[in-house]
């Protein structure tokens, strides 16, 4: 509410000119901002973070590291991050004597996503009839996401062994991660290079050094 306040000279005799100053009481604003914020905080809904599901190995310390690795080797695949946005793969059991048994790849659509795509064809295939099937509400979004959690985790779907080098950067693992969601993989761990994988690297790239002298 604004109150106007008149004051004059008095003293002077002939003089009618009078000074008006206004002052604004924004005391009721307050009340009607406290009564905004609560309408928005009631009625606005919270964005929900996006996460990401991630399998993580057992905290067991009784584990072998020949037990974590003890997968069906035609479906299990290791990644190793290396520095300068190195990638490197093996399939199956790793070959600890042999180095030419790695392979290097990229975080390129024709590099990871090309090998993930070739081992998990059948899963991406029903993952995207599922996919189909809801957007034309044959299925709800609840029976979609269940079916497409067990097409995931089914018995001829590979596992990706994910291991970073201390010399890898964090995008490196996130590129990676995002890879296992664009391929449907239901199945992969984060798990420490163990020794012989650090061997194995050293001695592919004394290799490929004494390739190119």
């Amino acid at each position: 509410m604004a109150e106007i306040q008149e004051s004059g000279d008095k003293k002077g005799k002939g003089s009618k000119q009078k000074k008006m100053s206004i002052r604004v009481d924004f005391t009721p604003m307050v009340d009607m901002n406290m009564l905004l914020i609560t309408f928005f905080m009631l009625c606005t809904s919270l964005s929900k973070p996006q996460t990401m599901e991630i399998s993580m190995p057992s905290n067991d310390k009784n584990i072998t590291e020949e037990q974590q690795n003890k997968v069906k080797a035609s479906q299990a695949l290791t990644l190793l991050l290396d520095a300068d946005n190195k990638l490197y793969y093996y399939e199956g059991e790793p070959d600890y004597d042999n180095y030419a048994s790695l392979k290097e790849t990229t975080y390129e659509a024709d590099g990871l996503r090309k090998i993930l795509l070739r081992k998990n064809a059948d899963a991406v295939k029903k993952v995207r009839e599922l996919k189909e099937k809801k957007a034309r509400l044959e299925i709800t979004e609840e029976e979609c996401k269940k079916q497409i959690a067990e097409v995931k985790s089914g018995k001829n779907t590979p596992t990706v062994i994910i291991k970073p080098t201390d010399r890898s950067t964090y995008k490196n693992l996130v590129d990676a991660l995002d890879e296992m969601q664009i391929c449907s993989i239901g199945k992969y761990v984060i798990v420490d290079v163990a020794e012989g994988d650090q061997v194995l690297l050293d001695h592919y790239h004394q290799g490929s050094d004494a390739a190119h002298v």
